[in-house]
């Protein structure tokens, strides 16, 4: 690695992480709640419940707040949009993980299925020359900078620019689905309290990696083309 990229690649990793704490900060009150519904609330209400019906009991009361969560953020929204399809899909699958019966380690499995399941479709519409990635990506552009789809769509025939998005989609396949793999390998080593620790955390981890990188990427993608083009 050369000095001139080292020093590339630190100042896109200080940009980064700004850009990171910048959004944080905006985003504080929101994640504040968001992990409280999905994490904090969910372990309570399978402490409070678990000893008197039992862990399948506590696990099917402790689903009932993410879920609620999300539908409430859905519903709030109001767009159906790539973005919106796969939160729904996200929600009906978590569904049918609960209340499809089984032990308290099968239900844990099958809400863990549900992640791998998306890793599965970012890697399947990549197979076929359509990255989810740039369905989601058009999506965000279309709630936050409406007058700039078209611009983004016109990108559609660069080479360069399917190669980023194929590359983003499979990272982020690939990376759900380790994700949802590790998860599984937690519940059948934990006990369900601890895995119910465990996996919020993972999968929290995971998508903040995956943010991270995604923002890393398309900057060091874009630097490059403009070099190109000069």
């Amino acid at each position: 690695m050369t000095a001139l990229t080292k020093n590339t690649v630190q100042m896109e990793t200080r940009m980064t992480i700004g850009d990171a704490k910048q959004w944080l900060r905006q985003q504080a009150p929101h994640l504040a709640v968001e992990v409280g519904v999905n994490f904090a609330l969910p372990l309570l209400v399978y402490d409070l419940v678990a000893p008197r019906w039992g862990d399948v009991g506590g696990l099917l009361a402790s689903s009932f707040p993410p879920i609620l969560w999300s539908l409430v953020e859905f519903v709030r929204r109001r767009r159906v949009d790539a973005l919106s399809m796969l939160v729904i899909a996200g929600i009906v699958l978590s569904l049918l993980a609960f209340f499809g019966g089984g032990s308290a380690k099968l239900l844990q499995l099958r809400e863990h299925l549900v992640t791998a399941l998306i890793g599965l479709v970012f890697l399947g519409s990549a197979a076929i020359g359509r990255p989810l990635i740039y369905q989601l990506a058009r999506a965000g552009i279309a709630r936050k900078a409406p007058h700039e789809v078209a611009a983004f769509e016109a990108k559609r025939d660069s080479l360069r620019f399917r190669r980023v998005m194929l590359l983003m989609t499979l990272v982020w396949g690939f990376g759900l689905v380790s994700s949802a793999a590790l998860a599984c390998l937690f519940v059948m080593t934990l006990s369900v309290h601890n895995s119910l620790i465990i996996g919020p955390v993972l999968g929290y981890a995971t998508m903040a990696g995956l943010a991270l990188w995604t923002v890393w990427y398309r900057r060091v993608a874009e630097r490059r083309a403009a070099s190109q083009e000069q």
